[in-house]
This record gives C-alpha cells, sequence and structure tokens, in this order.
C-alpha cells in the first residue's frame, strides 16, 4: 500500500504529526487539513486513496464535512475513515450510519494502526474492482 495518498483532517496539529508520521514511515503520502475549508481546498487539488476524519472540528464537523465530500461525484468512492475519541457506546454506529467507511478510535495503537489502514485500503480496492 506504500506510496497510496492519505489526507488527514485533524484539527490538533499532535495528533496530525503523529499520524503523518506513523504513515509516511511505511510510505504513504500524506496530505494535511486542519478544518472544513483547507480540506475542501486539498480535495480540490488531489483525490486521496483514503481520507482520515477528525470529528471534532472547529465550524463544520467531520460528520457534516463527510456529507458533502460524499456529495461529489469525483470523490464519493474515496473510504472516510472517522479517526475520533467519541469511543462510547453507539458511536461507532452512528458514525457508520453518517457516512464513514470505517472507524478509528484515539488514542491509537501505533503497532495496529498501519495495519488497520493498510486493511482498510485493501478492501476499498477490492471494493472498487
Amino acid at each position: 500500500m506504500a506510496g497510496k495518498t492519505i489526507l488527514i483532517v485533524e484539527d490538533n496539529e499532535r495528533n496530525r504529526k503523529l499520524v503523518k508520521v506513523i504513515l509516511r514511515a511505511k510510505g504513504y503520502v500524506i496530505l494535511e487539513a486542519e478544518d472544513a475549508s483547507s480540506a475542501f481546498c486539498e480535495l480540490e487539488k488531489t483525490i486521496p486513496d483514503m481520507i482520515l476524519m477528525d470529528i471534532g472540528l472547529p465550524q463544520m464537523s467531520g460528520l457534516e464535512l463527510t456529507k458533502q465530500i460524499k456529495k461529489r461525484e469525483e470523490i464519493k468512492g474515496v473510504p472516510i475513515v472517522a479517526l475520533t475519541a467519541h469511543a462510547m457506546i453507539g458511536d461507532r454506529e452512528g458514525i457508520l450510519a453518517a457516512g464513514c467507511d470505517d472507524y478509528i478510535s484515539k488514542p491509537i495503537d501505533i503497532n495496529e494502526f498501519p495495519k488497520t489502514i493498510a486493511e482498510i485500503l485493501e478492501r476499498s480496492e477490492k471494493l472498487r474492482k
């Protein structure tokens, strides 16, 4: 899966940096956005292979941003994975029902996280074929 492009939409700089370091070490190309407007700017330039979406974004929630992205024909097939601290009973189901394709809770396990990302990308590629 090395060489795949992942857009990280995360308002917390430390969280963004951690995810970026882990995934770059595995050979992924990383794009970054700290809010909805910067995410839309990135998506105008590049269609990533995956979007990692924080749910608690300022101005527009990650769930609302996910809905907006899924409306765009050219990018609606890109898997959006919620990367969130919302880990209470029922949160996962609500997040998936809102349009995210998968869910990873924070704090992330730095050993399991890249494996999970690779698995999601592989599943997504199989579905597109």
